[in-house]
């Protein structure tokens, strides 16, 4: 179960701003790995936003989600731009290192693998993310080395 404490300060600490929804959902997100039904509930009641609003914005956006992922999500752009400058290629290699689909998480949970719609980084496609950092000029080689790397710098437990 989430500590719904930790949510309450999360809360608290965008009172003061007009707007906080995405900004409070972003940190439990960090804070949780994903937005739960009842931690939702909970931010409509201590914000006295509707809880349909909340719903609407927490499945809206597409860096949020309902449902447990791994420690680190690997987003890889998939539109035109990214394509032809070779996407499939750097995400064939990505799919066969992780040994992974699309939507799908490793086995021992650190690596999550999705498809994301333009990071509007285009001039260095193709793209990928990785939680909250963009890599872009991917080869499928750099693709697999930066995977690599979040592995030897100890940003995973796989």
């Amino acid at each position: 179960m989430q500590d719904l404490k930790r949510v309450d300060e999360i809360v608290v600490s965008y009172a003061k701003m007009q707007t906080p929804l995405i900004y409070i959902l972003k940190d439990i997100q960090k804070e949780f790995g994903y937005l739960s039904d009842p931690v939702l509930t909970h931010v409509a009641k201590a914000t006295q936003i509707p809880l349909s609003e909340i719903y609407g914005v927490a499945t809206f956006y597409s860096l949020f989600t309902t449902t447990p992922k791994g420690k680190h999500v690997v987003r890889c752009c998939n539109n035109a731009p990214c394509f032809v400058n070779g996407s499939k290629e750097v995400l064939d290699k990505i799919k066969e290192y992780l040994g992974l689909e699309m939507n799908e998480t490793t086995p021992c949970g650190t690596f999550t693998l999705e498809f994301t719609s333009c990071l509007g980084l285009c001039a260095v496609a193709p793209v990928m993310m990785v939680d909250d950092e963009v890599f872009g000029n991917l080869t499928p080689e750099k693709a697999v080395a930066i995977l690599k790397d979040y592995k030897m710098k100890g940003k995973s437990n796989a």
